[in-house]
């Protein structure tokens, strides 16, 4: 039960957000346990953005929740793989990209929790 929201100061074009929504699910394989079968993606373009005191070039913040808990190695390698999709795809470049992680402990899902 992970989730990837992906915030961007930039348009994302249909086709764009496809090919993201392919290589998120993907990567998230790259977590023990996870796949893109339980995976829900957020996508917000055009977003007033600052980072390191300007709102340009291309910058984007990604928000990963698990329920439950990776590695640190895990982590670094879902890093790698989604600042890299993003640099690929919207040319926005890994030094313009935060993501945060977070592991949580109680998930609802169709009326109860896991």
């Amino acid at each position: 039960m992970p989730s990837i929201q992906t915030k961007v100061n930039i348009p994302i074009s249909k086709e764009q957000e496809t090919k993201l929504k392919t290589k998120f699910g993907k990567a998230i394989e790259l977590l023990p346990g996870k796949s893109e079968r339980w995976l829900m993606l957020t996508f917000e373009d055009n977003c007033r953005m600052w980072f390191q005191g300007n709102d340009e070039p291309a910058t984007a913040l990604v928000d990963v929740k698990l329920f439950g808990k990776a590695s640190a190695e895990d982590y670094e390698k879902l890093t790698s793989a989604l600042t890299q999709s993003l640099e690929e795809v919207l040319g926005i470049s890994p030094a313009r990209t935060y993501v945060r992680y977070e592991e949580v402990q109680y998930w609802g899902w169709n009326g109860s929790n896991f």
